[in-house]
């Protein structure tokens, strides 16, 4: 579709359309065996890295595109038109979740080293900061590292970890100032690392084709180099990529929420039921058309808050309050599409049945909506 905004350029819609082909051809005829499986194969990333997908986000000096947070609601929103939101944040965790630490933070050795695999999807990336006691907490991280000659010494573990099971380097985020807490560092740690496990492959409600992983890190000793930015300024650098983080989530399930209604119309339109069709059924129509209304100002907000980004205006609360309220929006409509298929739509078979659970996350990954609620009120008190 052409977006109608003011914020989409012909080099956003480009993203957008060659990213809704590429989901349409490759993913959405092989999702239901990824999801079985319960991991997207290696060759689908790196056919995207072929492609140029993987690099919007890292500068052209690099051999990426350049571009800012707009790119990334275009490709996002674009691949929530999957229908596979497993497949949505295996790339996203990649792209922009895990990369923009790697690309804000690694000296010039460490992007020669990595970024040529990360670009070609030879290198999946993954993001080390939940554990068990610190999810949104950040500060409440009890793993630790220690300086042992000239590297670090890590113990701890983490959870919820989306790329760890099979990817290839996890960024992992330790404390290292115990005095502070917020003296966090990072670390760049390549799978098969000495003391480097996982746990358990994690058994998911949705997102089944994601794999997500359990870690444990006992006396993990990586050396300086793999040390990510400045010691003890992990905290800092990781908050640079919050609102990434968010707006990436709420593209995802922006793009999802139009698939789900776009599928919904038209199985109401089709389906028989008391001598007409159910979209003839007032409450049904204007359920659907209030869930699209809904959809178009989540989608607003969230590109309208990406501008602001990219304009280098403090975008927190905008993007709290979009994450928030975006991500709420996508869980109501589907279940009224899920509600609207009938007997169906709990049938595994259905496509919104998979997309219902899949949603359910959104409201808790990358920000709980409590916590995103926090941060707009926050910027919302009124000095005497």
């Amino acid at each position: 579709m052409t977006h109608r905004n003011a914020y989409m350029t012909d080099e956003l819609q480009a993203i957008y359309d060659q990213t809704v082909d590429f989901v349409a051809n490759e993913v959405m005829p092989n999702g239901d065996d990824w999801e079985e499986a319960g991991k997207v194969p290696r060759s689908v990333l790196q056919h995207m890295g072929e492609l140029g997908m993987l690099g919007l986000r890292v500068p052209e000096e690099h051999g990426g595109l350049g571009l800012g947070y707009l790119a990334s609601a275009a490709f996002s929103e674009a691949l929530g038109s999957s229908t596979y939101a497993g497949f949505d944040v295996t790339v996203l965790v990649h792209t922009d979740m895990a990369g923009p630490h790697l690309v804000n933070s690694g000296t010039q050795d460490q992007l020669d080293r990595y970024l040529p695999g990360v670009l070609a999807g030879r290198c999946v990336l993954s993001i080390g900061v939940s554990e068990p006691d610190a999810g949104s907490d950040v500060a409440g991280m009890r793993t630790r590292a220690v300086k042992d000659g000239d590297g670090w010494r890590i113990n701890g573990s983490k959870t919820f970890i989306t790329n760890a099971v099979y990817g290839d380097m996890t960024i992992v985020a330790a404390r290292t100032d115990l005095e502070n807490k917020y003296g966090i560092s990072m670390f760049l740690v390549p799978a098969g690392t000495e003391g480097f496990t996982v746990a358990n492959k994690l058994n998911k409600h949705g997102w089944r084709c994601s794999d997500t992983a359990e870690l444990n890190l006992d006396d993990v000793w990586v050396s300086d180099a793999q040390l990510l930015g400045t010691p003890h300024r992990g905290f800092y650098e990781t908050m640079k990529n919050f609102q990434n983080e968010r707006m990436v989530l709420i593209g995802m399930g922006v793009g999802a929420a139009q698939a789900a209604i776009d599928i919904t119309n038209a199985y109401t339109q089709n389906r028989q039921a008391f001598g007409a069709t159910l979209f003839d059924l007032g409450a049904i129509r204007q359920r659907m058309a209030m869930n699209q209304a809904k959809v178009d100002a989540a989608r607003a907000s969230m590109y309208h808050a990406a501008w602001l980004g990219d304009q280098g205006i403090d975008n927190v609360k905008e993007m709290s309050g979009a994450k928030a309220w975006g991500c709420e929006v996508v869980n109501h409509v589907m279940y009224d599409c899920v509600q609207f298929h009938g007997g169906m739509g709990y049938m595994r078979e259905t496509p919104v049945e998979r997309m219902y659970r899949d949603a359910r996350i959104l409201p808790i990954g990358g920000g709980a909506t409590e916590v995103m609620l926090e941060e707009v009120a926050k910027r919302s008190i009124v000095s005497p």
